[in-house]
């Protein structure tokens, strides 16, 4: 975050103006700043930084004292922002922003995009102006009502909706929602795939195979039990919510449930198991599965609009960039795979000013060359 950025952010925090983003943006960036070590300054250079700060943004300590609930909470806030400022006088942030059109080149965040595949082979791009798509058994529609039209064969006949296995995948930067003909709904995250029958009413379960990473919302049915597979591992349900995060490049299957009870089962392995998760449970499957509790709500970030990093290795999280910028990542040593960051911020966020966030850590640098970003020490 520029200085700019941050006495503005200071202004709205004090005034109570700031938005959920920029709450959440400026506290981690205090936090980080406020656990850094300055204790090799001396007492007249602490005096200064804290006289600059208190100049530039013109708040004298009664002002600060009717503005905040703590004076304390302020003082230490404000001496530590003095410090910031006054020794990074120079730019902190090595985000490469050199560009001749930032406008142009800024790398956006994804979007709602989709391709939905035929039992015949025909393919229909979604449209990027709609978030989901409806399958029914006599129809095709978003999910705001509108008709969805084959792009790529105008005669296409209804049929050829509604017989075999269909297919809806996201590329790199897309997310869409697929409702099924049984109402269960799914939000599929980026470069994420789903199989599924056109409708489940000639079999006894309702059997779906997942690619990717994608949250469930599945419509009850206890005659007909929702199955879902992915990556050797099979979940069973009778209608709950759900995370699966099922990439190819993870070393693990990461299963979350938020509502209900599902059963997960191993299908790979010498020794095949089963489990029962509860509200609140993660399933974590590689070659064995390992069972603990998380706060579920972390799981469907994702979902929800948002990243957020807790204690999370640096791989993973260029990972879940990679795949919602459509970006590639180099790192210059693979030591800095493994540090672990925090940190939290809107997935609508340029990419720059989420790798802003992850350098208030101190941890890691970025710099960005067209589509690729290179993670430095």
């Amino acid at each position: 975050m520029n200085e700019l950025k941050a006495k503005e952010l200071l202004r709205k925090y004090a005034d109570g103006t700031c938005n959920q983003e920029e709450k959440l943006l400026f506290e981690q960036w205090y936090f980080n700043l406020n656990s850094a070590n300055h204790s090799h300054l001396t007492e007249t250079e602490l005096e200064q930084a804290e006289q600059e700060m208190r100049i530039d943004l013109a708040i004298n300590p009664l002002k600060t004292k009717r503005l905040w609930p703590y004076y304390s909470v302020a003082a230490s806030l404000l001496l530590c922002l003095g410090v910031f400022f006054f020794f990074n006088k120079s730019n902190r942030v090595s985000i490469d922003k050199k560009r001749n059109n930032a406008i142009a080149t800024e790398i956006k965040p994804g979007k709602n995009t989709a391709v939905l595949t035929l039992s015949n082979g025909k393919s229909i791009t979604l449209s990027d102006d709609k978030s989901g798509v409806v399958i029914d058994a006599e129809n095709v529609t978003y999910n705001d009502g509108s008709g969805v039209t084959n792009n790529n064969d105008s005669q296409h006949s209804s049929d050829q909706f509604y017989s075999g296995l269909l297919k809806a995948s996201t590329p790199r930067g897309g997310t869409y929602q697929i409702i099924l003909s049984d109402g269960t709904k799914v939000w599929l995250n980026a470069s994420s795939e789903l199989k599924f029958p056109a409708s489940f009413s000639q079999s006894k379960q309702r059997n779906v195979e997942l690619i990717g990473e994608a949250y469930f919302e599945v419509a009850k049915n206890k005659m007909k039990p929702f199955i879902v597979r992915s990556n050797g591992q099979e979940i069973e349900v009778l209608g709950t919510h759900f995370n699966v995060n099922s990439y190819p490049d993870e070393r693990a299957v990461k299963t979350t449930l938020l509502e209900g009870a599902i059963k997960l089962s191993q299908l790979k392995g010498n020794n095949p198991a089963s489990y029962v998760l509860r509200p609140g449970q993660q399933a974590i499957a590689g070659n064995t599965i390992v069972i603990r509790n998380v706060d579920a709500m972390d799981a469907i970030d994702w979902k929800n609009g948002m990243f957020i990093f807790n204690k999370e290795s640096l791989e993973s999280i260029m990972r879940k960039l990679s795949r919602w910028y459509d970006v590639d990542v180099v790192f210059e040593d693979e030591k800095l795979k493994s540090k672990l960051l925090g940190g939290t911020v809107s997935r609508f966020s340029t990419v720059t000013e989420v790798l802003e966030v992850l350098e208030l850590t101190e941890l890691a640098h970025f710099k960005i060359k067209g589509r690729s970003i290179m993670v430095m020490e």
